[in-house]
């Protein structure tokens, strides 16, 4: 049962077998139902054709039956004694009479019934129904009922129509004709039988088609199984699952693990990249840190403390740029406090009192550009802005806060040499520095952009760069307005 082909064999063959019970039983009903109406038919035509002789005063010795062994016929009077009973008709029920002898001078030829009449029909020889004019049949439809004839010693089920007529004498009289069942009975039971044999049989093949079916639909999710596991054996993130040629779901299944692997291969590679970045660029500042201090050990007149300090905020900074990093990539959300992005550029600015080139800040007096976010990070993303425009920029830098669509826009521009339009989507990758932004002293480690457009991106925004109106650059960080 933890088999999935085993639960889909077992679960067709379970909503086939109740189907097919359920079909089996209604063509049992329908069935059964159309040859009793056939039944009902012949017992009705039977009992009008013998109502209609006697409605034309015929004897009952000169009575005409057709298939007397078939269609056995009883006649009562009003009293509900029996007056008449075809030839070889022994015992019956099912027709109401209260007698079991026909009476004997209106029996001529006719042989008396010895057996027991049950009461348990409809009155047919009664009643307060409308009883037919004279030398007339009743034009009401019959009343039908079960019962059970014996003729010539054979005793079988039998549909019994009771017909009123009356004669020219006044006498009203109740013809009861019978249609056996047998036929009926036979095809019922035949039809049974083989719905039983055949079902077990069909269910088998059900089960069977179903079971390979399956098999071989999850054939490929087998073949991608072990692929996977072998990957994790081997923890070789360039190898791929199967993909089938189908079109089907156990197709995209593939195909989306096979995604799923890239996207893992490419996380783990840029991890690994990451990691071996961080300790190139940690290692140049320990080491200049590490040969000063050994000269001053030393040597204490020649001890570079200006250097040494340098180098000791260098190593700060990048510390804090990687666990900045680390905490982005560990899926930190931002925080949700309201802030003004005018006032926080502003105040960003104020505070770079070192910087080579001002700072011109465009914001609208009267105009509110309020976000949600990180303090700290937006601020972060601002200075580091800010930073690579100062080492980039010829004399004029200029922020500019705006409104833009549905959110805020903040552009740092420089008329510096600008980006490369194939180098600017490049630059948003970490640790990386363009051929003139190459020294470690003035272009940095290469996290400023990437950690930039992290945090950007975290905020529901983004961060681009294009060809500034002064020639330089111009970053544009898009944020959603606050709500």
């Amino acid at each position: 049962m933890r088999s999935v082909r085993a639960r889909a064999a077992i679960g067709a063959t379970l909503v086939v077998a109740v189907a097919l019970v359920a079909a089996g039983l209604a063509v049992l009903s329908v069935l059964r139902t159309n040859l009793i109406d056939q039944a009902d038919l012949q017992a009705e035509v039977a009992a009008r054709e013998v109502a209609g002789q006697l409605a034309l005063d015929t004897a009952y010795a000169d009575l005409d039956l057709d298939d007397e062994e078939d269609h056995p016929v009883q006649v009562t009077d009003e009293e509900g004694r029996v007056v008449f009973v075809s030839q070889g008709l022994r015992a019956v029920s099912g027709t109401a009479s209260t007698g079991v002898s026909p009476v004997p001078s209106a029996s001529a030829g006719a042989t008396p019934s010895p057996g027991d009449d049950d009461d348990d029909g409809d009155d047919d020889g009664g009643g307060d129904s409308a009883r037919p004019a004279r030398g007339e049949v009743s034009s009401d439809d019959p009343d039908v009922s079960d019962g059970t004839a014996t003729v010539d010693g054979k005793q079988a089920d039998y549909r019994f129509a009771a017909v009123e007529a009356t004669t020219p004498a006044g006498l009203t009289l109740t013809v009861h004709a019978g249609a056996p069942l047998a036929a009926e009975q036979e095809a019922v039971n035949t039809v049974r039988g083989a719905m039983l044999t055949g079902l077990p049989l069909l269910l088998a093949v059900v089960a069977g088609v179903t079971w390979l079916v399956t098999r071989r639909a999850l054939r490929p999710v087998e073949g991608i199984r072990r692929e996977m596991a072998a990957i994790t054996a081997s923890e070789d993130l360039a190898r791929r699952v199967p993909e089938p040629g189908s079109r089907d779901e156990i197709a995209a299944l593939a195909r989306t693990t096979n995604e799923t692997l890239t996207a893992l291969e490419a996380s783990v590679e840029r991890q690994r990249r990451f990691v071996a970045d961080a300790s190139h660029e940690l290692r140049s500042p320990i080491a200049s840190l590490r040969t000063q201090l050994e000269v001053a050990e030393a040597h204490p007149e020649l001890l570079d403390l200006p250097g040494a300090v340098a180098d000791t905020v260098r190593l700060q900074v990048l510390a804090a740029d990687l666990l900045l990093l680390a905490r982005l990539d560990a899926g930190e959300k931002p925080g949700a406090a309201r802030l003004e992005v005018g006032a926080l550029v502003r105040e960003e600015v104020s505070q770079r009192t070192g910087d080579r080139i001002p700072v011109t800040v465009e914001v609208a007096e009267d105009a509110a550009y309020e976000v949600n976010g990180s303090r700290g990070q937006l601020v972060r993303v601002i200075g580091n802005l800010l930073d690579n425009a100062q080492r980039h920029a010829g004399h004029r830098i200029t922020v500019q806060v705006a409104a833009d669509g549905s959110g805020v826009r903040v552009e740092v521009r420089d008329d510096g040499a600008g980006v490369p339009e194939d180098e600017r989507e490049r630059i948003f990758e970490r640790f990386v520095r363009l051929d003139d932004a190459r020294s470690r002293d003035d272009g940095g480690a290469g996290l400023g952009l990437a950690i930039a457009r992290d945090v950007a991106v975290r905020h529901g925004g983004t961060l681009t760069v294009h060809r500034a109106p002064e020639g330089g650059a111009a970053f544009r960080l898009w944020l959603p307005r606050a709500a």
